[in-house]
């Protein structure tokens, strides 16, 4: 029916977070957003133009080892998450089309499914439910680039067939991997398709009325799931980035649930209206599967609102090199000097302190350990929708030397009650005013 359960038909809230920038990075997360599109492709042509090949592929695989370790999922835990989602790329389990020696058969990559296989250890130890999600697709789901690592002069998902077959060749072998492993919770099949498939070209499929060949496609996925996996439940995302199922009549699985992304608007039962109804007409569960990057106030809003209609949520991301996240990354300065040299605001670097630069990144400053903790975020996420009481920041020990509180150690809590602030949250999606630089809150 409408609610997500578990395996023995309890009901389930799942309250996760997606792990962005670990086996897929985005520019923004890197600050790196100027940098053409911010692909990763792009980044990593940047890094070996720098420091060869080799060192770059050093550098790659000490940021699979280091951005995501046992201590940030042990973490995740002691907060309250019950569940993660992980973002995959697929050349971490699979060839391109193009580098494949023999046409139309698929190379497997061990590496990359011992990494899942290694995050489900954790997760399991923590009983915390895994969630798989496909972000970027063989050739690229869309014309929002960076999400998918997609290389516009190349076809895309949409474009070739060859992409398409190779996608659902992932997930089935995917599927036999896992049908049997009561750890996963579910199969997160494409992350935000945004494409013009019919109607209106707009750019992000958000015109489209009927979107007939993502719903094919689909279809094509889940079949080959069910023909090896009969257990776990499949997540499906709408056309505009996971929220426009125009064209959808009628469920594609008895198992599955419907995914919608929120993001920068705002949190009133207005903003889901639709996908409520969508979630009346074909009589399947909703999950807010994808939200985040804004401030306390908004995630706050946000919770209260979705778990007041029993939607369970996955948030993004756990970690990045900038603000509003339960850990964040704190760079070295030679990556600074770095990302001015490829934004040109700054003097070439040379080979050996690029190198220096990149592996300080990817074998120390990525670690959980290294990262700083906002605990004010998890407080805003799992206390403040419940509860308007105002707990202490953190201790402030006034003495003689040093009798200063910094204006930003107010109390954790809600505005109007911890503090009061004339700006507490980005809404430039519902308000179309311009997109904010900081985070205002």
């Amino acid at each position: 029916g409408k609610q997500i359960v578990d395996g023995e038909g309890r009901p389930l809230l799942l309250r996760g977070m997606g792990l962005g920038g670990w086996m897929l990075q985005e520019g923004y997360m890197l600050e790196l957003g100027g940098l053409e599109k911010g692909q990763q492709h792009v980044i990593r042509r940047k890094i070996v133009e720098l420091v060869g090949e080799e060192k770059a592929a050093r550098f790659y695989q000490a940021w699979l080892d280091n951005f995501t370790t046992k201590a940030d999922i042990d973490a995740m835990a002691r907060w309250g998450f019950n569940s993660v989602r992980l973002p995959m790329h697929y050349n971490l389990f699979t060839l391109p089309a193009e580098r494949e020696p023999v046409a139309g058969r698929d190379t497997w990559i061990e590496d990359g499914f011992a990494r899942v296989d290694r995050l489900l250890e954790w997760t399991r130890a923590n009983d915390m439910h895994l969630i798989l999600d496909l972000h970027a697709a063989p050739g690229g789901q869309g014309n929002d680039l960076p999400i998918s690592d997609r290389d516009p002069a190349k076809p895309s998902l949409w474009e070739s067939a060859e992409n398409r077959r190779k996608t659902v060749a992932l997930w089935k072998k995917l599927a036999e991997r896992y049908a049997n492993e009561p750890g996963i919770a579910a199969y997160d099949i494409l992350n935000e398709p945004n494409w013009d498939f019919d109607g209106p070209k707009q750019g992000h499929g958000c015109s489209s009325t009927k979107n007939a060949q993502l719903w094919e496609f689909y279809r094509e996925v889940i079949a080959a799931i069910r023909s090896v996996d009969r257990n776990h439940m499949i997540i499906i995302e709408g056309n505009c980035w996971g929220n426009n199922y125009g064209g959808l009549d009628a469920p594609l699985d008895a198992n599955s649930a419907l995914s919608f992304h929120k993001y920068w608007n705002r949190n009133d039962r207005a903003s889901i209206e639709g996908h409520l109804a969508l979630r009346d007409r074909l009589g399947l569960p909703l999950w807010l599967g994808e939200t985040g990057e804004n401030s306390n106030v908004w995630f706050r809003d946000a919770i209260a609102l979705v778990e007041g209609e029993g939607i369970g949520w996955a948030w993004w991301p756990l970690k990045k090199v900038r603000y509003n996240n339960p850990l964040q990354v704190v760079p070295n300065p030679g990556w600074n000097a770095l990302v001015a040299y490829w934004l040109g605001k700054g003097p070439k670097p040379g080979a050996a302190a690029a190198e220096t630069a990149l592996m300080r990144l990817a074998r120390h400053d990525v670690r959980y350990e290294n990262n700083v903790p906002h605990p004010d975020v998890f407080d805003a996420m799992f206390r403040q929708p419940h509860s308007t009481a105002t707990l202490a920041f953190k201790a402030n020990h006034i003495g003689k030397a040093d009798a200063r509180i910094a204006a930003v150690d107010f109390d954790l809590g809600r505005p109007g009650f911890a503090y009061r602030d004339r700006e507490d949250a980005n809404y430039h999606v519902a308000t179309g005013g311009e997109r904010v630089t900081w985070n205002s809150g």
